[in-house]
């Protein structure tokens, strides 16, 4: 059973849902909301409390300001209000993508919030060696949004992210995009242009506080992600860590398509802090 509640945080009503019994896990994306995740959460839910929810200004979760940008440090305190509305003083967190970012944010700014982090592909475009030209092209994705709009910032976005053709669309990931995006995936994809995807890309995490705090971070790739932006983020990542990164299946959206498989490896990534 599911069950779904809203919370106030500054600025923000959020929106999260609730299934499963068992160690908590918080299963977070950016933008992709809580509705995303919902066939990971399932599979995971035999063992799991597992909370989903949707980022600030995305889907359920209404802004007061809608202008008001997203960073990862925002998302990260939103989800610290997250669970001290659960009654919780920690959790284990999978963060996908932006998630990820959140994720990390989290960790660094909420020491002992995170039990263990699954990062799996964070698009931190500033570790790349080529970090300036990636820092172009994001503006030239937010500036082709406001001139051309959704379906033409999109092409370009999944373009740049190593996607081949046909794979893009307004869901955030190929595996997520439907044929026909409702009014809702449009509002979200203005949303992630406009106001989010600059904050989530330029984010710097802290390294020092992830190696020396008390969270224990774990970087995800995709099976079938080499091509990817992502990919490479997520070795430079682990590579600052100083940990191997864990394989998961599929891609950048592998959880969509694969969800119990996917469950499958998060589960074994998670067990030696199982509580």
């Amino acid at each position: 059973m599911t069950t779904n509640h809203t919370i106030k945080v500054p600025g923000a009503r959020l929106h999260y849902e609730v299934r499963g019994s068992g160690p908590l896990l918080l299963v977070m994306g950016s933008p992709m909301d809580a509705a995303a995740f919902a066939p990971l959460a399932d599979a995971l839910a035999g063992d799991h409390t597992v909370v989903t929810h949707d980022p600030r200004g995305i889907s359920g979760s209404a802004l007061d300001d809608p202008t008001q940008d997203s960073t990862p440090e925002l998302r990260a305190d939103d989800v610290a209000a997250l669970l001290d509305a659960l009654g919780e003083g920690s959790a284990d967190v999978f963060g996908s993508s932006g998630g990820a970012v959140t994720g990390l944010a989290l960790a660094a700014r909420h020491p002992g919030r995170v039990r263990t982090l699954v990062a799996h592909e964070p698009p931190l475009l500033e570790l790349l060696p080529d970090a300036a030209e990636r820092r172009a092209e994001t503006e030239d994705l937010i500036e082709t949004f406001h001139r051309d709009g959704v379906a033409a910032a999109w092409g370009k976005f999944m373009a740049n992210a190593g996607f081949g053709e046909g794979d893009g669309g307004a869901g955030g990931t190929p595996a997520e995009a439907p044929d026909e995006p409702s009014l809702q995936d449009l509002a979200n994809s203005a949303r992630f242009f406009a106001h989010e995807l600059r904050g989530t890309t330029r984010y710097v995490s802290d390294i020092d506080a992830l190696t020396k705090g008390a969270a224990r971070v774990v970087v995800g790739i995709g099976a079938a992600s080499g091509d990817l932006s992502t990919y490479r983020t997520s070795m430079a990542l682990a590579d600052l860590l100083g940990t191997a990164p864990v394989e998961f299946p599929g891609d950048h959206g592998g959880f969509i398509g694969q969800p119990a498989e996917f469950a499958d490896v998060l589960r074994k990534t998670l067990a030696p802090l199982l509580r």
